[in-house]
């Protein structure tokens, strides 16, 4: 038997203490960096495979798993731990016990196909040269991101970690299938936070205010020309402002107006220089009009760079394992992702897992209080895992 039909046998044989893990983990989410009990779970199901989970931060932690000759080469997976604060709208029984707060964005997956891996990568590590560190990442979906904190705190080093491997579950992909890109792939997620201050009154008199809800709105068009007219074409980038606060009412014009947005984008330079310009932009537009406006772009997650030549191999190995017709190509995705400062520091491949069975009735997206997965997915994820680890180690 080779090594893809035999993890896919051990992954097969797991498949039930997958689901259970899962559906433990979706009951009871935890926000970022709250995943006491989280941990605690995982450094359980990790002590029954023989591993001592090693915190380098109050949740999360990593363990390595050692094959022949460990010393030779160190290679990563990660996969993160936290949920988001969402009210659960689904009925199924493993339906959030935590209220307000929900696996929406499929963390509790990633923790059981890593889990999932370790126990195949175990029961393999005779079968590769080197070492596996498995990483239980905390705070991905609140700045600044434990990826970046547990990299402060040594996590690619002691060994030195050669390579990382993460997966995320998209719903555009069926259950089954998963998704590579090499490259650009994830953008950069900096927030934006603006006050316009001018002088409120009756919206009868505007004449005697200076309304800070029309230099607003003045400000959310001209943001836009921060895109179109200033950074170039071949380099994607967007201003988005998704929030705005203008605490009048229908005769009352406000003495300030609050709002918040995003920009995103692909390259680091051209992101310093549209923070300088979004700021100039607001407070000029502002001081036009005799107000006043505080403005500032608070830093995010860098953007996220698949290395080529490990994506490329991910990808051939990945057919290898599912076939073919089970591996597509991802277009680039602007959403951010803190497993890109992994990518900032060492070659990194951040793929996708399929997780959507229309027939089901499961096609929700991200970040929404239907959000769910079709369980076969876990099989894909922690064997697919547990192959890539194992094919980059051979690879040397």
């Amino acid at each position: 038997m080779n090594l893809s039909d035999r993890i896919t046998q051990l992954a097969e044989q797991h498949f039930e203490d997958l689901v259970a893990t899962r559906r433990h983990l979706h009951s009871r989410p935890e926000l970022s960096f709250e995943e006491y009990e989280t941990t605690k779970f995982i450094a359980q199901k990790l002590k029954d495979t023989g591993y001592d989970l090693e915190k380098i931060t109050e949740t999360g932690g990593f363990i390595d798993i050692q094959g022949k000759n460990p010393e030779s080469k160190t290679i990563a997976l990660r996969g993160d731990i936290d949920a988001l604060p969402i009210l659960e709208q689904n009925d199924v029984e493993y339906k959030s016990k935590n209220e307000g707060k929900m696996h929406a964005c499929g963390h509790d997956v990633h923790t059981t196909c890593l889990l999932g891996a370790v126990r195949i990568l175990d029961e393999l590590k005779g079968e590769f040269e080197g070492t596996v560190r498995c990483i239980f990442q905390p705070g991905e979906e609140r700045l600044p991101g434990g990826a970046s904190i547990l990299i402060k705190n040594g996590v690619l080093v002691n060994p030195s970690v050669e390579k990382i491997l993460g997966q995320h579950v998209m719903p555009l992909i069926d259950a089954g299938k998963v998704g590579f890109r090499s490259g650009l792939y994830m953008a950069s997620a900096d927030e934006i936070h603006i006050k316009v201050i001018g002088k409120g009154g009756h919206g009868a008199h505007p004449h005697q205010n200076i309304d800070p809800v029309v230099i607003a709105a003045q400000i959310i068009t001209q943001l836009q020309t921060v895109v179109s007219r200033h950074s170039k074409p071949s380099v994607p980038s967007v201003v988005s402002i998704g929030k705005v606060i203008a605490n009048g009412a229908t005769n009352i014009i406000p003495n300030e107006v609050l709002m918040e947005g995003t920009f995103r984008t692909y390259d680091e330079e051209w992101r310093m220089r549209a923070h300088t310009l979004i700021e100039k932009i607001c407070t000029d537009t502002a001081a036009m009009h005799g107000a006043k406006c505080e403005a500032e772009v608070r830093r995010g997650y860098p953007f996220l760079k698949n290395d080529e030549d490990l994506s490329n191999n991910a990808r051939l190995w990945a057919e290898e394992y599912l076939g073919t017709e089970n591996v597509e190509d991802l277009e680039i995705w602007p959403a951010g992702e803190d497993f890109a400062y992994y990518s900032q520091e060492i070659p990194a491949c951040f793929y996708r897992l399929g997780i959507r069975n229309k027939e089901r009735g499961i096609t929700s997206m991200l970040h929404t209080p239907t959000f769910d997965i079709d369980e076969k997915a876990l099989k894909v994820g922690s064997g697919l895992m547990a192959y890539l680890a194992i094919r980059e180690l051979k690879s040397v």
